[in-house]
């Protein structure tokens, strides 16, 4: 489906990429919230995030601190000429939004991953004109991102954009949520008029990961960032490992190096950067794979059974040497990778069973 877009307009922000969207996760007081802003926009940040609604994975957590914070937002725009945007997952939420003149909202990944959730808005925001960026689905699955964006568009919404903000996965990883970045390349080769913005503060889940994952971002041709930025990130209400003060984000954007022009598949940089996804994703799998083998030595302990089954160890080095040829590479080489995987495999096992 072709989407009836027109371009995303925010008066008082440049189009010059990137374009930079930051602030608090969370709005947690009024004081918070106008000094956080006044910092930044001292630094040129021209757009203004806050969370009013957190949704959390369990209760009991911070969940936001609801529409008393959207006369917040409204000082933020009167005393520093900021456009101010928020995350919005119901019907409710729009109401409330519109009737304090909130510039931009943005659809949460929990919510994208649930169509009748994304039609309710849909239909909320129906005969309104307003820019509304959708965050990816937690899971990887392009189409229902696209489905979210079509549910949008069809309502009416024209002023759409995206934001990258990660894929959600069980085990253990560098980043908190994988970038995935072939996704979004994707998303951009189907639908080239789509402003794509990344939000590295989630990818990364760690601030010192948001400084590389922003350059990334921009070698890709992203059209803008999403980071967020606390007066005090160590005592943030939520995701206080992820936030950088306004100083911090300034260094880092200062610190990115934007080449403009239309990039491609043999830009370096992009095959650059995905040999990087594909060295993360091999780490990812690895870890994955040593899960598995605790679990296989947990098995083992219980039924006093020995570490190394010489059949199955043999087994393994055969088939991946035959599997690397038919995949064009050496097969003397599979057997030096899978020997040093067997051998921290052995390594684990060993751990669990005398545990």
């Amino acid at each position: 489906m072709e989407l009836d877009l027109k371009e995303i307009k925010l008066e008082g922000v440049e189009g010059k990429r990137p374009v930079v969207i930051a602030g608090p996760c969370s709005a947690e007081s009024e004081e918070q919230t106008l000094n956080t802003a006044k910092q930044l926009a001292s630094k040129g940040i021209k757009i203004f995030r806050a969370g009013i609604w957190k949704p959390r994975t369990k209760p009991g957590g911070f969940e936001g601190v609801g529409e008393k914070g959207l006369p917040w937002l409204q000082r933020v725009k009167q005393e520093t000429g900021m456009r101010v945007a928020t995350e919005v997952a119901t019907a409710k939420h729009v109401e409330e939004v519109l009737k304090h003149d909130i510039d931009l909202l943005w659809i949460g990944a929990r919510t994208s991953a649930n169509p009748f959730a994304v039609q309710e808005i849909a239909d909320s925001l129906r005969g309104v004109d307003i820019p509304v960026l959708v965050k990816n689905p937690v899971n990887p699955d392009l189409e229902l991102w696209i489905g979210a964006l079509e549910r949008l568009n069809n309502a009416g919404i024209k002023q759409l954009g995206v934001i990258h903000r990660g894929f959600s996965s069980y085990d253990k990883k560098i980043y908190r949520n994988l970038p995935q970045w072939h996704i979004p390349i994707e998303l951009r080769r189907r639908l080239p008029r789509l402003p794509i913005i990344c939000d590295p503060s989630h990818i990364g889940g760690k601030r010192e990961l948001i400084a590389p994952l922003c350059q990334q971002a921009m070698d890709l041709n992203f059209d803008g960032l999403m980071i967020e930025s606390h007066e005090n990130p160590d005592c943030a209400w939520s995701d206080a490992m992820q936030q950088v003060t306004p100083d911090i984000l300034s260094y880092i954007l200062n610190l990115l190096v934007i080449r403009e022009g239309k990039q491609t598949t043999d830009n370096l940089s992009e095959l650059r950067s995905q040999i990087d996804e594909c060295d993360n994703q091999l780490i990812e799998t690895l870890a994955k794979r040593m899960r598995i083998s605790r679990e296989i030595g947990v098995f083992k302990k219980e039924h006093n059974m020995t570490i190394f089954q010489s059949g199955r160890y043999d087994e393994i080095i055969n088939k991946r040497g035959i599997q690397a040829v038919q995949c064009g590479m050496d097969s003397e080489f599979m057997k030096k990778v899978f020997e040093a995987i067997h051998e921290e495999s052995v390594r684990q096992q060993v751990e669990i069973i005398n545990k």
